[in-house]
C-alpha cells in the first residue's frame, strides 16, 4: 500500500507562484515515475507533468511548459511542482500520482491517468484574475 500526501496549493493572484509537494510512503515499487494531474470543475482530468525515477527525464503538458517545473527528491520520496506565472485557467484540483516504470515506456505512456496506480488526495489551486 502506497500513501501519497499532498501539501501546498491555495489562492493566488494571476502572475503569482505556488509550489505543490507530494510525499510518498509505504510499499512503492523499486522504480516509479511521479506525475501531476489536474481537474477543473466540469472538465475532465488532464495531465500536467511527470518526472521519471532518474529525475533527468520530464514531460509537460503544452499548457504549462515554461511556467511549471517538476522535480523530485528520491531520498525524501517527494515530488514537487513549482508553478510560476499562474493564470486563472490553471485553477483546478491538483493530484499527484505514482506510476511503475515498465521497460521501454515513453512519454505518451505517462500522460494518461490509467498508467498511474496510486493517487494523492488532491489539493486546490485557485488563481484569481
Amino acid at each position: 500500500q502506497v500513501q501519497l500526501v499532498q501539501s501546498g496549493g491555495g489562492l493566488v493572484q494571476a502572475g503569482g507562484s505556488l509550489r505543490l509537494s507530494c510525499a510518498a510512503s509505504g510499499r512503492t515499487s523499486s522504480r516509479y515515475a511521479m506525475g501531476w494531474f489536474r481537474q477543473a470543475p466540469g472538465k475532465e482530468r488532464e495531465f500536467v507533468a511527470c518526472i521519471r525515477w532518474s529525475g533527468s527525464i520530464t514531460y509537460y503538458a503544452d499548457s504549462v511548459k515554461g511556467r511549471f517545473t517538476i522535480s523530485r527528491d528520491n531520498v525524501k520520496t517527494t515530488v514537487y511542482l513549482q508553478m510560476n506565472s499562474l493564470k486563472p485557467e490553471d485553477t483546478a484540483l491538483y493530484y499527484c500520482a505514482t506510476s511503475p516504470e515498465p521497460p521501454y515506456s515513453s512519454g505518451s505512456y505517462y500522460q494518461t491517468g490509467q498508467s498511474y496506480d496510486n493517487w494523492g488526495q488532491g489539493t486546490q489551486v485557485t488563481v484569481s484574475s
